[in-house]
């Protein structure tokens, strides 16, 4: 029997794809990477493969995602950044070994050691959120306007006003709700 697990919602930003693992938080929770495999899939489709994964480092993966949000969300709300959140994002940051490459192209890629492991790749989505949150990179932290997800996402649009952390999903979900509520005070006559 084959498990169907919810898509993968990818970005352009490693860190805040990363906790966009588990989505609507605030609602009925949806968990992108419940296994180890799917994290392994996850890690390949954002250039980061590696060739196995324990349950011990499944709940490392998630401790850093869980810490990145909540690092996130209060550099978005410009409260101060919690100490034990920003611990483990520096601590997996430091454990691991990748490197920078630069391609023909102009563009980062990271390449994991040679006997790769999770660590590594949670070093670079780490090294990825401490980019963002320190203010590195053009854009600026946003929260979901959404009120089941409120994911932190990184605005790079011009204006730096997005409201959604995925047009796709919490964008046309709340277009729609809007619609419905003005089409219910607002019917259109029969003809």
């Amino acid at each position: 029997m084959h498990v169907r697990f919810p898509d993968f919602r990818l970005g352009k930003v490693l860190a805040t794809s990363f906790t966009a693992t588990l989505t609507e938080r605030h609602g009925d929770a949806v968990e992108r990477i419940p296994t180890p495999h799917r994290l392994i899939d996850w890690l390949a489709v954002s250039g980061l493969a590696v060739d196995s994964c324990t349950t011990a480092q499944l709940d490392l993966a998630r401790e850093l995602r869980e810490s990145i949000h909540t690092v996130a969300t209060a550099a978005a709300l410009q409260d101060a950044l919690p100490a034990p959140a920003v611990h483990v994002i520096n601590d997996r940051s430091a454990q691991g070994r990748a490197a920078a490459l630069l391609t023909p192209e102009g563009e980062r890629r990271w390449q994991l050691g040679s006997a790769s492991c999770v660590e590594d790749a949670l070093s670079v989505i780490a090294a990825d959120a401490i980019s963002i949150i320190a203010g590195e990179r053009a854009g600026k932290l946003a929260l979901c306007a959404s009120p089941t997800c409120q994911a932190a996402f990184f605005d790079t649009s011009q204006s730096r006003t997005r409201k959604w952390c995925d047009m796709n999903t919490c964008g046309n979900r709340q277009k729609k709700a809007r619609f419905n509520a003005n089409h219910r005070k607002n019917p259109r006559p029969a003809e």
